[in-house]
């Protein structure tokens, strides 16, 4: 198997018995492992790592975010749901038909993940929440040096900025792109504005964000500046407990959870391969163009009916059922087809794993969207709100049509993997916008179908779907491989840099001995932190 020529030809996976917690940034996984350490669970170290996250990589995330996660306590298997909706005031006539825009209060829902932190403390943490919390509140105020990824990406977006000059962003240009500060690998960033709002969400278990002092400033600003949210739809928020959907492939059940999440959107790709007779070299042409099939049929579903359940029914069962299935397989033959479904977009996120040493597993992902998000920031709270109403549809007969107190169609989703007959195995999840439940199914067929351990999962050259017959494809999958998918009619784009195919992470416990194995994505600065 070819790998990227930028990371290292042969990578393994690691190993350890009391504890793991593998993520994008190494600091962050090293704030997991330190909670664990000092007699946290897997919940506690999801929390940390998810706080250190906002602080350690804002490119991606942030306080002002939404949140997912799937966890695995108690002897069974949980989702928990923390997005936001949109504020009471935004309407679809508020709009008069324009295009939702990326930047700027428009598109700022209500962010769920700092409920979302509260709320999975609150049932299955174990440390005292300050104490959890502490060590993104370190980083915050001591500051810590960017990483390689990292420093790109944020590089990238003062660029950005800079192109856009709203004056919006003048908070975002104190507090992300200070005067001498350059974001380069290894240059200092600190923020106390981070630190002291990450207190206040500590002592008063995250009700300061949504009821307190810090709704008030978030209030205050958007009123001065031409916002919309509001403190009401802040102390309106509630994270939602749901029960996780799921599909078999193989041996394994694939979970995720429901929408107004697209993680369905890989479900339904893996029940249409799990009935056909995929080749037995992974980077057979034939089976990836069938892979690339069933994630269009995917991907024509999610489009057409994800939306917040609370507002317009999800018929899941129908989706994931045999007759939706056969139905979709029909569309798969020799040659491409165009689903005739709108083209994915782009977006910005972490995702952590986690697991202890007594059973208990998270797969969490959090994000701002698009990089930082709308680059709105709250003065004086370190605060950057995403810009998550993005994802709204305009057209007032789709089901994802924008609404006041509408969650949007949302791209985070994490992964969890479990035998058929309900043991668990362990979470895992591939980051990057619509990327993420290509990276499911692929990462999920990978260790399946091919039998490959988390790092080979990980590592492994990867395809993504653009736009009706466009997909693109990492060089390292090869030149013959790119020429036999072309011959099929599809028309490929091959992508010589690591940056829009994903970044994942993967842990999974051994059920006879308890021994975890984990994976880290080379396509970014991961890390698995153990014990």
């Amino acid at each position: 198997m070819s790998f990227h020529p930028e990371y290292p030809t042969v990578r393994r996976p690691v190993y350890a018995g009391r504890g793991m917690v593998a993520t994008s940034q190494p600091l962050a996984a090293q704030a997991g492992l330190g909670i664990l350490q000092a007699g946290g669970n897997a919940v506690d170290a999801a929390v940390a790592t998810a706080a250190a996250l906002t602080v350690v990589e804002p490119t991606s995330n942030g306080i002002g975010g939404d949140l997912f996660a799937l966890l695995w306590a108690g002897g069974e298997l949980h989702g928990l749901n923390a997005s936001g909706a949109a504020p009471a005031a935004l309407s679809l006539d508020l709009l008069g038909g324009s295009e939702m825009p990326r930047h700027g209060w428009l598109p700022v829902t209500v962010p769920g993940a700092v409920r979302g932190w509260a709320d999975l403390h609150a049932r299955f943490g174990r440390l005292p929440f300050e104490q959890v919390l502490a060590p993104a509140v370190s980083y915050a105020r001591d500051g810590y040096p960017l990483s390689p990824v990292l420093a790109a990406n944020w590089a990238r977006a003062v660029s950005i900025y800079r192109r856009l000059n709203l004056p919006i962003l003048e908070e975002w240009f104190r507090v992300f792109a200070p005067d001498g500060f350059t974001p380069a690998p290894g240059h200092l960033w600190r923020s106390e504005d981070h630190a002291r709002t990450l207190e206040a969400i500590a002592a008063t278990h995250g009700a300061a964000f949504y009821e307190g002092d810090l709704a008030e400033r978030i209030d205050a600003h958007a009123r001065a500046t031409g916002g919309l949210l509001r403190a009401s739809d802040l102390a309106a928020h509630r994270s939602e407990w749901v029960t996780p959907i799921g599909a078999r492939y193989g041996d394994h059940l694939v979970h995720e959870i429901p929408p107004n999440g697209q993680g369905i959107a890989a479900l339904i790709a893996l029940n249409v391969l799990n009935g056909l007779d995929l080749p037995d070299l992974r980077e057979d042409p034939d089976g990836l163009h069938l892979q690339i099939e069933a994630m269009k049929r995917g991907f024509h579903d999610a489009h057409a009916f994800v939306a917040d359940p609370r507002h317009v029914p999800v018929d899941v069962e129908r989706l994931l059922g045999s007759e939706n299935t056969a139905d979709h397989r029909a569309f798969l033959g020799d040659t491409a087809h165009d689903p005739a479904t709108r083209a994915p977009g782009t977006g910005g996120t972490v995702y952590l794993a986690a697991a202890d040493g007594e059973g208990g597993m998270v797969s969490l992902i959090q994000s701002n969207y698009m990089g930082f998000g709308s680059g709105v920031v709250v003065p004086g709270t370190g605060i950057a709100l995403h810009n998550r109403g993005h994802n709204f549809s305009l057209d007032p007969t789709h089901p994802n049509v924008l609404a006041p107190g509408k969650r949007p169609y949302h791209t985070i989703i994490p992964g969890f993997l479990s035998r058929a007959d309900g043991t668990p195995v362990g979470p895992f999840g591939v980051m990057g916008g619509f990327m993420q439940p290509q990276g499911h199914l692929q990462v999920v067929l990978n260790m399946v179908r091919y039998g490959m351990n988390p790092q080979q999962a990980l590592d492994a050259p990867r395809w993504q779907w653009l736009t009706g017959k466009a997909v693109e494809v990492e060089y390292t999958l090869g030149a013959g491989v790119s020429r036999a998918l072309a011959a099929r009619g599809h028309d490929v784009r091959v992508q010589l840099e690591a940056g829009s195919f994903g970044r994942g992470q993967i842990i999974r416990r051994n059920p006879e001995t308890g021994v975890l194995e984990g994976g880290t994505e080379s396509r970014t600065d991961g890390h698995v932190a153990l014990w």
